[in-house]
């Protein structure tokens, strides 16, 4: 699933949308209320449709949300399929998003939906907060950040519902998603935010495997309109095809260089609304089905 930036908005009647400009590090502009521009809907979307084309070249299945009025609806947006579903073999999780109006985005995933065997739906009035952006999915082994978008309530929730499955509860990190934190490239290699994870606060998970640090001077933070919704670290929200290649932003070098020298092909794309909307090549991709596991 790729998303769509069409007829993004940015709540004004969510209530817990209302609190981002009380919880936002950034002071220097206003959060955004309203209809996004058009100008960057309409570039934003050039961008998707350029992912698209090239995950078909490389012989992915691609979907792409059905179209909704965000602005009708105070909804939100397509663009970050990511944060809607959690996908685990054929169940699909029907999460209790961060931001209630959110919620609505399971509309446009019909298709996929109907391809579920299950779709379990978490309960929305037992205090439980949870975008599917906060689990990394390793097989039968996952990782659940415990943040504003994920609560420890969401986590043992989700553990009680998948009792086969290893979830480790990880704290390192207590702004929203996990995935420009952790990028797990293969199996026994994996990327990691060193401004946020540390030797000690490293999932266990990865106590065996080969660590690549990214550090700031790593990255080049991009521009944005007006407002960041996501921050610099958004550089590291890559999309991983297979354990040879990754699409990745074009202005990521270093990034590009380090992943070479571990015979990991780079995919250069641009995403230039990245931190204006929120989300980079994980998050505006939803992978239902592996064959590399």
């Amino acid at each position: 699933m790729v998303g769509s930036a069409s007829q993004a908005n940015w709540p004004t009647t969510d209530p817990v949308f209302a609190e981002e400009g009380q919880r936002t590090l950034w002071k220097d502009s206003a959060v955004p209320s309203g209809p996004v521009p058009q100008l960057i809907i309409d570039q934003a979307n050039r961008e998707l449709d350029a992912l698209s084309e090239t995950l078909l070249r490389l012989g992915v299945t691609v979907y792409r949300p059905q179209p909704m009025n965000f602005v009708e609806t105070q909804g939100m947006y397509n663009y970050c399929p990511r944060d809607r579903l959690l996908v685990w073999n054929d169940i699909i999780v029907d999460v209790n998003m961060m931001y209630p109006c959110r919620d609505q985005e399971i509309q446009n995933y019909s298709r996929l939906l109907a391809q579920a065997r299950q779709v379990v739906t978490m309960p929305r009035d037992q205090g439980l907060v949870l975008d599917a952006a906060n689990v990394c999915r390793l097989g039968d082994t996952w990782l659940f950040l415990e943040s504003a978008s994920g609560n420890r309530a969401a986590y043992e929730w989700l553990s009680a519902q998948f009792p086969d499955v290893t979830i480790e509860l990880c704290n390192f990190y207590a702004g929203v998603h996990i995935d420009s934190t952790i990028v797990p490239l293969r199996e026994g290699l994996v990327m990691l935010n060193a401004d946020r994870v540390t030797p000690d606060n490293c999932p266990r998970t990865f106590r065996d495997w080969q660590k690549i640090w990214v550090t700031d001077d790593m990255i080049v933070p991009q521009d944005f309109y007006q407002y960041p919704y996501a921050s610099k670290w958004i550089a590291m929200n890559m999309l991983v095809v297979n354990p040879e290649t990754v699409i990745l932003d074009a202005v990521q070098t270093q990034l590009i260089t380090i992943l070479r020298k571990h015979n990991i092909d780079s995919i250069p794309l641009t995403l230039s609304h990245s931190r204006t909307l929120g989300g980079g090549f994980h998050c505006v991709t939803l992978d239902t089905r592996r064959q590399h596991a």
